[in-house]
């Protein structure tokens, strides 16, 4: 994936928002913990998406919400590169 590319997908019924941000993957819930908004469209800067609803941001490396609305964090998921392809683990 290239800098700044994103992926919305599908696993074991989970949306997960893959991210290619400052060199390094991140794998993120990809539905806000505040209304389930998709977060697919928000920004990302710093590290931080945005939700493009409500406006709260989340820390992709820890799922932490840093803003309101939001006041629970996103899950956050294992992810690797193994022989050119992208592997996330929803850890259950």
């Amino acid at each position: 994936m290239p800098p700044g590319s994103r992926k919305a997908l599908k696993l074991d019924n989970t949306w997960v928002l893959v991210i290619n941000a400052n060199d390094r993957l991140f794998a993120v819930s990809g539905l806000c913990s505040h209304q389930a908004k998709p977060l697919l469209n928000g920004r990302v800067r710093n590290c931080r998406i945005t939700c493009p609803v409500h406006g709260a941001r989340f820390d992709l490396a820890t799922g932490e919400a840093l803003d309101l609305p939001a006041t629970k964090p996103i899950p956050t998921y294992e992810v690797r590169v193994v022989d050119d392809w992208i592997e996330v683990s929803l850890g259950t």
